[in-house]
């Protein structure tokens, strides 16, 4: 006993680990990290997403085949984006609206991008603009845009776009929208009058056999206002009216 008691005292005490709270990260190691959160978390990258969307429809107006396409989209992550979109009409034989859209898209709210980039006309004429504005989710889910166009002709507008999906079932959604533009100063080599140019509101009802394909009807009310419906008039054009249309939406 006496020989076991000498060997334990004779052995040395291992050693107490101490835990020594952790510092700050190294500058290197904090950029690193900051980088990383900005990207969507730690040790992940920002992924690259494409979204396109076009809606074309047909109707029947005073006479003549109306045909309109609506179409837009994106390539990019969810911070960064860039945009196209594009919209024309065609009235019979003559090509009435046409113009496209060049964004830059950058998401500086939980639901909001502002934007900003370029439009060019091919009709009425052939002019371009400078655009800025902000697109994104209101509060009940309302889809806004609003942006504002600065022509390198002289003229100013703004174009405020509204709409939101009410769903009926799982596949059938009703959707009332809404857009104008309101012009700052005349056009006159467009027959636009400043204040409020022209309103297209209305509700499109359509059936998503998938939710990548969906017929629709719509009734949409489509007219010139103030200034530029009495310049319309004067040239012996109709201002607008009402009208329904049959189309197809898809997106991919």
């Amino acid at each position: 006993m006496a020989a076991a008691a000498a060997a334990a005292a004779s052995t040395p005490a291992a050693p107490q680990t101490v835990e020594v709270p952790a510092g700050p990260p190294a500058p290197q190691e904090k950029d690193v990290m900051e980088r990383q959160i900005e990207m969507g978390g730690m040790g992940h990258e920002e992924r690259t997403f494409t979204y396109n969307r076009i809606e074309a429809d047909y109707s029947r107006q005073r006479g003549k085949n109306v045909g309109n396409y609506d179409a837009e989209g994106w390539v990019g992550g969810d911070r960064d984006k860039f945009w196209y979109k594009s919209e024309g009409e065609k009235n019979g034989p003559r090509t009435e609206q046409l113009e496209f859209q060049a964004l830059y898209s950058r998401n500086v709210f939980t639901y909001f991008d502002v934007q900003g980039g370029v439009r060019y006309d091919v009709k009425p004429d052939s002019r371009g603009y400078a655009v800025f504005g902000i697109q994104g989710l209101s509060p009940y889910r309302l889809e806004t845009q609003v942006h504002a166009f600065v022509g390198f002709k002289g003229d100013v507008s703004i174009r405020y776009k509204q709409s939101f999906d009410l769903l009926m079932t799982n596949r059938l959604i009703v959707a009332p929208t809404l857009e104008t533009d309101f012009y700052l100063n005349d056009a006159p080599r467009r027959r636009v009058k400043s204040g409020f140019s022209v309103i297209e509101t209305g509700v499109q009802t359509r059936y998503e056999f998938s939710r990548k394909f969906a017929p629709y009807v719509a009734i949409v009310y489509e007219s010139k206002l103030g200034g530029t419906a009495r310049l319309a008039r004067l040239d012996g054009e109709n201002a607008g009216g009402w009208a329904l249309r049959t189309g197809i939406r898809a997106w991919f």
